[in-house]
């Protein structure tokens, strides 16, 4: 069965280590260390889920999420943010922006794990 594949972005090289390691055991993950690396691979690749961090130099997930879903290809790719902001400014404007989960940095393996299960349920779940 095939796995499903996750677009992880984020400019800390540890973030990204740490979340590609947690979920690589369930699904194919590739990381992207800015946005326009992301937006760029999405020409040619459409993930089933991105896991975006917000703040990233150049381009803000904010900004990213944006032009995501603005292209008809890529409008319906489920996006969950990552983020050190704890304000619900922030959640609000990344959920208004079209995210459909918002996880804290720094996040628990486990807990991250979770969430993915939840909105994107793995090829074993009968399909």
């Amino acid at each position: 069965m095939e796995q499903k594949t996750i677009f992880l972005v984020d400019d800390d090289m540890t973030n990204l280590t740490v979340g590609a390691a947690a979920l690589s055991d369930c699904y194919n993950v590739f990381t992207f260390a800015s946005g326009r690396l992301l937006l760029k691979r999405l020409e040619k690749q459409i993930p089933d889920m991105i896991l975006l961090d917000v703040n990233m130099p150049e381009m803000s997930g904010y900004e990213v999420i944006g032009q995501i879903k603005q292209k008809k290809e890529t409008s319906n790719i489920p996006v969950i943010f990552l983020t050190a902001n704890s304000d619900g400014d922030s959640e609000l404007e990344g959920l208004s922006l079209g995210a459909i989960d918002y996880v804290m940095k720094p996040f628990s393996p486990p807990d991250l794990l979770k969430r993915l299960e939840l909105h994107l349920p793995t090829v074993n779940d009968g399909e």
